[in-house]
Parts: C-alpha cells; structure tokens; sequence
C-alpha cells in the first residue's frame, strides 16, 4: 500500500476559492495539496460566468448589427452568425483563463497538485487515485453541477444542461428551455440574437419568480420583444421524442405540446458531494446535499471548511471568492469576518442587465418597516436615450427612521455596474442623503440616481 503523505493543508476543488487560497497557504509557509479532478478554474472559468458572457457578447454584436440603420449605419447585407466562430472565440477566452489558474497553481511554492477525484476516508485523510492524503487543515471547493428535473419522459429524450450549451458550434432551429430563471433566461436571449427560435418553459406563472413582480414583467417584456416566446404555469411537464425532435406536454390533463429541436433544462443546480466520502468524515449536509457551514464556513468536522456554491451560502462567483476572504482573514489576519456581514448582491446578464443588492421589495413589506420607494424609468436616462436603449427602471428602497438603503434594483444599460454604487454605501453603513446630495458625471447613467433618491416616497399599500 503506498505511503500516506502528510501535508499541513489540502485544498479539494480549484474554483474561485480555492486557487487564492492555496496561494494563501504556500505564502504563509503551509505544505498544501492541492486536488482538482478535471478542469482548473472551476464552473465560473469553465462552464459559468466566462464563457456564458463571451457567449452574451456575440449576440449583443449581432444585435447591435442588426440595429445599424437607426444609428444610421449601412450594412449592406443580412446578418448572420459563423456559430463556429462564435464557439472558437469562447473556447478561447475560457482556455486563456483556465490555463492560467493552472500555470499559477503549478507555480507555488509548498505546493503539490494532484489530478483526479478527492473523497474522504477520514476527518482528515483524503484519497486520490492510489495516493493517501492527510492533513490538519482541510478546504472544500468543489462547487456544483446542473440539477436534471425528474421530467416525465427525460431519460428518453436528448437534452442539454447549461453546460453541454457551451459545446454546440451550430444553431438550434427552436431552442426550448425549460426554467425561466437566470441560466435559461441569458441563454434564450443570447440564442433569439444568434437567429434560432425560442421558447422558455417554466412552472412559475412568472419569470424570475424570486424577484419584484414588475422586474419580472419587464424582463419577460424586454425578451419578448425580441421574439423570445414564453409558456409559463405550465405545472404538469412531460418529454418525448418525435423523430429528431423534442416535443414538451406542458398541460395535466391536455394535449397541449411545444415540439422543438433541442431541449436545454435549466432549472437550477446541486452540489458535488455526492461523491466526496463526506459519511466517512462525519461531515453534515442538509437534506439537499450542501455541506453545513457556521459563519466562518466551518464545517461540523473540526479542521474542515467549506466554500463556494458546496455549502450553499451563495451561489456566486464573487460570493465564493468572498469565501477565501473570510477564512483567510479569521485563520491568519486576526480579522473575525462573518458570512453574515456579506450584503446579497448578484445580476442577470440578459440585455439590458439586472443589478440586484438587498432586499426584494415582498422583503421589505414583509419587515414591518417604515420604508420609502424611488423609481425612475431608463427612459428618462440621457445616457440611455442617445444610446437608444431605454428600456428598464430603477428601484430603490430606504429604511425612513435610519435613512439606509434596504435593497435596489437597476434594470437596464449599465445596471450590472451603477448598483454597485449603493452597495458601497450599504457597507459604508451611510445614509441615502450622501449619494441624493452627490454631484455626478454628466452624461452618464449614475447621474440621475441623486435625482432618483430625491424624489423618494412612502412605500404603499
């Protein structure tokens, strides 16, 4: 049997947590392993944030392409997409970045990689293949993968999760979607912008059906509008084949179908622990398999912590990395950071974006607060009139006794960005009145936010 080799610590997985952290540890003088079993980077340099936005990125050219004459630009031939090209460009913005969380890894000194899949045989010794692993100090990263819905009929049908979407080099005739949250919405509009007809499914009688209703209207409202087709409430699912078609009953009791070529099932995600030996560590998951963390992301094995989307405290990149800060800063700056200090913030990066941060306004009526209400619509937006993309609003919420933000959400050009300026006054614990009584760039979309907050209002029935 070969040796067990010892190590001070050993990193499982190298997604947005792990690499840093694995830097963290060889600075500060640790012996670390680090294990990865397939690709370096995880599902945001892989499968997630990186190639979906170069993805967005073509269509947003061609969409733009196509609305050259009202900018009065001559194309003089229809627009079309080289699908090949489109992949190729992806392809290679994602190895640029996988390749260099690799070569960084490799670089660190105390380092050791390890390839293969890690699963615990103890608290604090992980196989790899043949090779035996023990240390004091043990991190999770091994993020998560699409969760496949028991459909009626889905193992009889050929289907497609956000990460097999990454592979396709042509265009779907009619691209169906099943979930019409943040994964199916980008890819239904980025595929209605490559040419291909789409339609998104999904049980809810809304899209994103965890935000405002009126975001959720307008979203629908804004896809819809470039022919993206909708079928919602349908409660009662069911695929079949029908030659090299997909065909989706979305009626209980009616003969109700939508038949397509291609199926992308997008309902969400489940973490990879399914095979990690977490039983033969005595590490907690809760009933959907995440691996129970305190705030400072411990598991309830001592010497063992989790981050990134495994412990189900975020489900975001920069949540992850948010991970890395927190640990680091309790193991070795003296700095008691919590997962509870973090502020939620995230964006949906169809066209125009959706920048979200705090409560949802059902969460604020839901408080019991006194809480005023601004909203402005883009159009109203120099910035966004000469660019001729007026469509979304701007929503924020105050708490009237202490004047600080209680949440916003910007949907349209730049939202993605501008929210983060509330944000930052959210962690900077600041009163509304500093940005209401800001001076801002003329002409951007920011200027009209102290605008916006000065026209604040109770928030009604």
């Amino acid at each position: 049997m070969p040796e067990t080799k010892k190590y001070d610590a050993i990193v499982i997985g190298t997604g947005q947590s792990g690499p840093s952290l694995a830097a963290r540890l060889s600075r500060e003088g640790l012996r670390t392993a680090v294990i990865e079993r397939k690709l370096f980077g995880g599902t945001c340099v892989n499968y997630g944030c990186i190639p979906t936005k170069a993805l967005v990125a073509s269509a947003r050219a061609a969409h733009v392409a196509r609305r050259g004459a009202e900018f009065g630009v001559c194309i003089d031939s229809d627009i079309t997409m080289n699908m090949s090209r489109v992949k190729a460009r992806k392809d290679e913005i994602v190895a640029a970045s996988n390749q260099g969380v690799e070569r960084w890894l490799r670089s660190l000194d105390n380092c050791t990689i390890y390839e293969g899949t890690g699963r615990f045989v103890s608290a604090k010794t992980v196989q790899v293949g043949d090779q035996t692993l023990t240390a004091e100090k043990i991190f999770i990263n091994v993020g998560g993968r699409p969760f496949i819905p028991p459909i009626d009929g889905v193992n009889d049908v050929p289907f497609l999760t956000s990460t097999a979407m990454l592979d396709l080099d042509t265009l779907p005739e009619h691209l169906i979607v099943v979930g019409a949250s943040y994964i199916g919405l980008e890819f239904a509009q980025m595929y209605r912008r490559f040419g291909a007809r789409v339609t998104v499914i999904d049980r809810n009688s809304r899209v994103i059906s965890r935000d405002d209703e009126d975001v959720s209207v307008e979203v629908q409202r804004i896809l819809e509008s470039e022919g993206v087709e909708f079928e919602l409430g349908a409660e009662c699912l069911s695929v079949a084949r029908n030659g090299d078609s997909v065909v989706v009953g979305v009626e209980c009791d009616g003969p109700r179908q939508i038949e397509g070529s291609h199926l992308l099932l997008a309902v969400g995600r489940v973490p990879n622990t399914h095979d990690l030996g977490l039983d033969a560590a005595g590490i907690e998951t809760n009933d959907r398999g995440y691996i129970q963390v305190d705030d400072q992301l411990r598991t309830s094995v001592d010497g063992v912590w989790a981050m990134g989307d495994v412990n189900g405290r975020g489900a975001f990149t920069h949540t992850s990395y948010n991970d890395y800060e927190i640990v680091v800063a309790n193991l070795f700056d003296n700095d008691p950071r919590r997962v509870s200090d973090r502020i939620l913030c995230y964006g949906l990066f169809v066209d125009p974006p959706l920048g979200r941060v705090g409560m949802t306004e059902a969460e604020v009526r839901a408080s019991g607060r006194r809480a005023l209400v601004g909203k402005m619509k883009m159009s109203r937006v120099g910035r966004a009139k000469e660019r001729s993309e007026t469509d979304g609003f701007m929503k924020v919420f105050v708490d009237a006794d202490t004047e600080r933000f209680l949440g916003a959400a910007f949907l349209g050009i730049g939202g993605d960005e501008i929210v983060h300026g509330i944000l930052d006054i959210m962690y900077a614990d600041q009163p509304y009145t500093t940005i209401a009584r800001a001076v801002h760039i003329h002409p951007t979309v920011s200027e009209l936010i102290p605008t916006l907050l000065q026209s604040l209002k109770p928030l009604g029935d």
